[in-house]
């Protein structure tokens, strides 16, 4: 293919992938900021229906104590009916996993709550717990499996048309630099990933507090992960969460922005 042919079709590609990305604007309801999303409310609960089954089998299906598994429903609820989550569409479940080795949360698109009973145990009070359940609330009201989608479509469509512009079959050197572009891809991508986390965070800060449990309990929960992390942790660059030490940091800023004049008394702690 010669290079104004490549560059052509490269410029083409571009073009849509750019077109499709910005025509597709909404205004998120909850934190009022402007999205690139092309998926409805709908079509995320219903992704994220099909996908809790085979989420939950990935960390040994559902945790048999049912006692602890309805707290965790009742904690998330009762987070659910307190703030702006309440009034959105979506349909939350929030579910107790049963590895107990692994520590991790998630959610999935539409409301489906993930917590591993390994981090459970790991949680000491009531606060912490809703603190990472308000986190996961979080991204889903913030619609960040939406706009990962998106981005993503984005994302290959422009990495797709530079390692056309840039890969000669003549040259075979310049598969490096088509290989290059593809990593940078990546890179980004993760920064989106980050960025999400942080604003979960804020939003958790706001959700706690409006359901009656003190943010700062978030605290806690990051040194918590800092300690089981230990010291074989992924550098930040190249890891879709931030480190929970530099996650702190942020916490402790948006409670101060948030509370200007102080906690309110009687939060759970």
């Amino acid at each position: 293919m010669r290079g104004g042919l490549r560059y052509i079709i490269a410029l083409i590609i571009a073009g849509f992938s750019l077109i499709s990305y910005y025509c597709k604007r909404s205004t998120n309801e909850v934190t009022g900021e402007v999205q690139h999303v092309d998926m409805t409310t709908e079509q995320e609960i219903a992704l994220g229906l099909q996908a809790a089954p085979e989420m939950a089998q990935q960390y040994g299906g559902l945790h048999p104590d049912r006692q602890a598994a309805a707290r965790v429903e009742e904690i998330g609820q009762q987070l659910v009916r307190s703030t702006k989550a309440g009034q959105t569409p979506y349909k939350f479940q929030f579910h107790l996993l049963a590895d107990e080795n692994t520590i991790n949360a998630f959610a999935l698109p539409g409301g489906q709550i993930f917590i591993t009973a390994g981090l459970l145990k790991n949680l000491r009070t009531e606060g912490q717990v809703a603190g990472v359940l308000a986190h996961e609330i979080g991204h889903v009201v913030g619609r960040h499996s939406a706009e990962q989608v998106a981005k993503s479509s984005l994302t290959q469509g422009l990495t797709g048309a530079a390692a056309i512009a840039v890969y000669d079959p003549d040259r075979p050197s310049t598969a490096a630099a088509a290989a290059a572009t593809a990593m940078v891809a990546k890179l980004v991508t993760m920064r989106f990933g980050r960025e999400d986390e942080l604003e979960s965070d804020r939003l958790a800060v706001d959700f706690t507090a409006q359901a009656g449990y003190n943010p700062e309990a978030m605290v806690q929960v990051m040194q918590i992960l800092e300690q089981a992390g230990g010291g074989s942790r992924t550098p930040e660059f190249m890891s879709t969460h931030p480190n929970p030490g530099n996650r702190i940091g942020e916490i402790q800023q948006e409670i101060a922005a948030q509370f200007p004049q102080g906690l309110p008394a009687g939060l759970k702690p």
